[in-house]
């Protein structure tokens, strides 16, 4: 590690480290693989869509930003998709399939 590198990832003066650039790579890398069509096929035959990660991702990345509505409208998306989605194949089971259902992992606020 030179000199330069480790005047980066100590804390600044100014009161911490700009993770911004580490973040933003980060970010770009997994919006990448989850564009990928090996892995948005591996994704859906575990019934995860692709674009609401794609969607959450950005959510997250948002709310790292500090942009907390655009984050807030994002993972309000992403949860009523997934709530949908979980809605309908708990209806398309049936209620005499035997399949146990998905553990709640609801916070109980909406």
């Amino acid at each position: 590690m030179t000199r330069e590198d480790d005047k980066k990832t100590r804390p600044a003066a100014g009161g911490g480290v700009d993770p911004g650039p580490e973040l933003a790579a980060v970010f770009d890398d997994l919006e990448t693989l989850l564009k990928n069509g090996d892995v948005i096929e591996a994704l859906t035959a575990r019934g995860i869509n692709a674009s609401l990660a794609l969607l959450a991702a950005d959510a997250l990345r948002a709310y790292l930003a500090g942009r907390k509505a655009d984050a807030a409208e994002d993972f309000a998306t992403v949860a009523e998709e997934i709530r949908g989605r979980l809605a309908a194949s708990a209806e398309a089971r049936g209620p005499d399939d035997g399949s146990p259902g998905e553990p709640s992992r609801s916070n109980g606020r909406r």
